[in-house]
Formats: C-alpha cells, sequence, structure tokens
C-alpha cells in the first residue's frame, strides 16, 4: 500500500549531529557543512549508503565509517566520469565521421539521413527527422545559420546534421538504416560483428548520458546488456567472469575500441594510476575481477 511522501527539507548543518549520533565519524563539522551545501545529501548519500551496517534500512554505520570515506568515493566517481567521457568523446566522433564517410559514399547521397527511402521503420524514421528538425531550428551553430541562409534545401547533408544530434539519436538513425552491408562495413571497421556494434553504440550513448548528467557510476549496475563478442579482431576479456550489467564492462568496450580509433592511446595508464591514487574504492563493486589486469586486453597497451 502507498503512503504520501512525508519527509521534511533537513538543512546541512542540521544533518551533521543525525549522521553522528547514527555512527558516522566527522573530524570537521564545518567542512562537512560546505560539503553537504556543495553537493546536497541526496547526491552524496549514494557514497554514505555502502558505509551502512546492514540491514541499512536502519541507518547504522559500520565501525570506522568516516565522512572522509564517502567523500573519496565522490571524487573517485567524478574523475572516472570525466576519464570515460573523455575517451567516449574520440569514439563518438569517429563514429560519426564513419558513418558520415561510408554511408554517403556508398548510397550516392548526401542528403541520405533525412531520406525515408534509406531506412527500414517508417515510424522511427518519422520520429527520428523530428528530433533532427528540433536540433535543427534551436542549433546556433554557424555552419547551420550559413547553409539555411544559403541553401534551400529542407535540410543540411548528413555531415552536419551529425554534428548537432545526440549519439542516442545516432544510434536510432543506424539501427533503423535500411542497408544491412553498409552497417556491417561500419561495424567491421571497428573490428566488430554488426550485432556487438549495434549494441555497444547503445551502451556508449546510454554511458555517455550517465557521465554528462554527473551520474552514479561507481557501483551502479545498469540493465541494458551487449551481444556477446565471439570472434574479437583484438585482444579481448573472458565473458565467463564478466558481470555486463557493470561499469567495467563498458570500461572494456572503451579499451576495445581504442585499438582503432586511438591505437597510440594512454587509456589504461590512466585508470590505473586512477585506482591507485583512491585506494580504499572497492573496485569489485564496478565489475572488476581479481585478476583484471592480467586479462589480454589490458595486457595490450
Amino acid at each position: 500500500m502507498k503512503v504520501n511522501y512525508s519527509k521534511t527539507c533537513t538543512l546541512p548543518q542540521d544533518l551533521i549531529p543525525l549522521l553522528k549520533k547514527r555512527g558516522l565519524i566527522i573530524a570537521d563539522e564545518q567542512r562537512a557543512i560546505s560539503y553537504l551545501t556543495n553537493i546536497g545529501y541526496f547526491r552524496l548519500s549514494a557514497y554514505l549508503h555502502p558505509l551502512l551496517n546492514i540491514p541499512k534500512e536502519e541507518h547504522d554505520y559500520k565501525n570506522g565509517a568516516t565522512f572522509d570515506m564517502a567523500l573519496d568515493m565522490y571524487r573517485f566517481d567524478r574523475k572516472l566520469r570525466i576519464l570515460l567521457f573523455n575517451e567516449i568523446e574520440k569514439i563518438e566522433v569517429a563514429i560519426r565521421s564513419s558513418m558520415n564517410n561510408l554511408i554517403s559514399d556508398a548510397l550516392g547521397d548526401v542528403f541520405w539521413m533525412t531520406d525515408a527511402i534509406n531506412f527500414s521503420n517508417h515510424a522511427i524514421f518519422t520520429k527520428t527527422a523530428t528530433l533532427i528538425q528540433a536540433e535543427i531550428e534551436k542549433s546556433k551553430e554557424e555552419f547551420i545559420e550559413h547553409f539555411k541562409n544559403k541553401y534551400s534545401n529542407p535540410f543540411p547533408p548528413a555531415w552536419m546534421i551529425s554534428e548537432i544530434i545526440p549519439l542516442g539519436v545516432l544510434y536510432n538513425v543506424f539501427n533503423n538504416l535500411k542497408s544491412k552491408n553498409i552497417k556491417k562495413r561500419i561495424a567491421v571497421s571497428f573490428g566488430l560483428s554488426l550485432p556487438v556494434f549495434t549494441s555497444w553504440m547503445l551502451l556508449l550513448a546510454n554511458l555517455r548520458n550517465l557521465c554528462g548528467h554527473h551520474a552514479r557510476l561507481w557501483n551502479k549496475e545498469i540493465p541494458i546488456v551487449s551481444h556477446n563478442l565471439n570472434n574479437p579482431v583484438f585482444s579481448w576479456i573472458n565473458p565467463a567472469i564478466t558481470d555486463m550489467k557493470r561499469v567495467y564492462f563498458r570500461i572494456c568496450i572503451i579499451k576495445y575500441l581504442l585499438f582503432t580509433v586511438s591505437p597510440n592511446n594512454r587509456f589504461t595508464e590512466k585508470l590505473k594510476s586512477l585506482l591507485s591514487e583512491y585506494p580504499t574504492v572497492d573496485i569489485r563493486a564496478m565489475g572488476f575481477p581479481a585478476d583484471w589486469q592480467n586479462e589480454p586486453l589490458w595486457a595490450e597497451q
């Protein structure tokens, strides 16, 4: 039976005695108030939650649990999002470029993205075209303004559109493309089969959104799953010991795609450096297997 929400607002300075009563060690109360004011208790509570005893509903903190432990997890998560977002950018740009070049060339049409004849599902195409139109109308990009002022075409060419639409919309464009052969060519250029590439593109769009909206990432279970990579072109992981719903699997996807997109990348080095900076963070909650550094994917720089 549902009940009305009855909790009231509690200000940061009033949270301190409550947290201490529950067993949380707070060495510097003014500093804690400052963090609670600028971060917000609700956001920070996701990092305080792992410090609670079971059953967690009793809000009783473990012996030795400190406010600084939660802050460390928060800082780690923030830096992890920044690291992954930066690497996703390289992959996202490469996907946009690959689609523009291969599809425009194969179809002989620079306006292929807004022509219904190139897509399988008319309803999906119509919805996508509406989203594209909305992005064009609100765009302040000079190249879009220049096109609208100079040309009479209802839509700009595909390479202009791909620069202003979100990755999730681009995924819908790709997934709905009628030509399976063209889609396969794009997938193969990244060392993947079509089913795997399509599912990874969706995973990356979701991960990009989580990073871009500052969502908790560290110990999150993400329900979107992937097709199995059965015949990898590059070194890969052991799927039998990998939880596909945890962030580690997505980190592995990024590493694999960087073999094509940025062969001389320093992603492994950056990741290991971040993990070393925060040794108290439980990477098992991220899905890292015990011997992850010895998996073929990570052994190959």
